[in-house]
């Protein structure tokens, strides 16, 4: 019976040690809670000579980068809702994999040139991304653009698997990173609206839009809007999130702004089915729309209905059978004509997500808008 004695004990004393770890986890990451202000200039980490948008036509380029940490090779343990065990899933990428996948992105966007790049899930310090600061990677590579990121992930620890504290997913700082060819005069975080409740919030993301203004030869402002809305949430997080971005829209466009939008939405565009590429072989997924009357008329969405922009990563990407939907696009203002846009179909072999390339004109008073989609 002494060895059995001995064993609850030891069982008690891990019991006691892992619910000390989860109650520290608790307490120093409400301490240590990122709280954004409302509005936060953006500092250009690295600015560029020009200071005009001079023509009437640019392009743009929007991808969630999926930290260079959700290749085709890769899954993800919170996907699959294992938040206790990883249950054989992945947790992070190996270094191989996130070198690969990080050349892979360099690679992407110097081989698709554009002169504005919006991009999400971008690291500056993570153990995720084995520390890497993807931010200054991708920046060398656009040595030529104005360089700013937008803080929207800083937690001390993410703390999931919760009973492997060995491959916790640990510390992350990440967000927006958005680069310009023509220097903005004004850029500026806003914090969206809504979160999670304590304490899931403490480990989840600070949504915000990374906005700049630019000054073009035409007169009103270009202005460039970076997104990365809310996931995993039942859909009130993102329509308080869509809220505050309409009416950021709106106002920008009544100052007479050419206003562009793009990012990562987490909905599908209005009225596209989710499951237009998979019709009926869902696999337990849903993906929300934003509402068909989200904006007035005269607003466009910009996306390419042939090829999807996300795959959900329960398994390593199958081209067969993992479900795949749209959820990154563009959102134009009536003063804007969106002439070319395509999805640069990678076979998600560095992400989660693929790149949306776009072509815009700064259309004239009484020029007919051209629908691109």
């Amino acid at each position: 019976m002494k060895w059995l004695y001995a064993l609850v004990r030891l069982l008690a004393l891990i019991l006691g040690l892992w619910i000390l770890y989860l109650l520290a986890l608790l307490v120093i990451g409400t301490l240590s809670d990122y709280q954004p202000n409302d509005t936060i200039p953006l500092i250009a980490i690295r600015s560029t000579d020009q200071h005009l948008q001079e023509d009437s036509t640019f392009t743009a380029l929007i991808w969630n980068i999926g930290y260079g940490g959700l290749g085709h090779e890769s899954d993800f343990f919170f996907d699959s809702k294992h938040y206790f065990f990883s249950g054989g899933h992945d947790v992070r990428p190996t270094r191989q994999q996130l070198q690969r996948n990080m050349a892979g992105i360099l690679h992407t966007l110097k081989a698709h040139p554009a002169d504005y790049y919006l991009l999400q899930e971008v690291d500056r310090a993570a153990r995720r991304s084995h520390w890497v600061d993807e931010f200054a990677l991708i920046a060398d590579t656009l040595s030529n653009y104005a360089a700013f990121f937008a803080t929207n992930y800083r937690v001390w620890y993410m703390p999931l698997p919760l009973a492997e504290p060995w491959r916790a997913y640990g510390p992350v700082e990440a967000g927006l990173a958005t680069f310009l060819e023509v220097q903005p005069y004004e850029s500026i975080r806003f914090q969206l609206p809504g979160n999670f409740a304590w304490p899931t919030r403490i480990f989840q993301l600070d949504r915000c839009v990374s906005l700049h203004r630019i000054r073009t030869r035409f007169g009103p402002d270009l202005v460039i809007m970076n997104i990365h809305h809310s996931a995993y949430d039942d859909g009130q997080i993102k329509k308080m999130q869509n809220d505050f971005l309409r009416e950021l829209c709106l106002a920008e466009y009544e100052r007479g702004s050419y206003v562009l939008i793009g990012g990562d939405w987490n909905q599908c565009p209005p009225d596209f089915p989710f499951d237009y590429f998979m019709p009926g072989r869902t696999q337990g997924y849903t993906q929300l729309n934003l509402p068909s009357d989200f904006m007035p008329p005269g607003w466009q969405w910009a996306y390419d209905p042939t090829t999807p922009t996300n795959r959900k990563v329960r398994h390593p990407y199958q081209p067969d059978s993992t479900f795949v939907t749209l959820i990154d696009f563009y959102l134009l203002s009536p003063n804007l004509s969106p002439m070319q846009v395509h999805t640069i179909d990678l076979d998600f072999a560095y992400s989660d997500h693929q790149p949306v390339w776009l072509e815009v004109k700064i259309r004239g008073k009484h020029e007919p808008t051209n629908f691109a989609r």
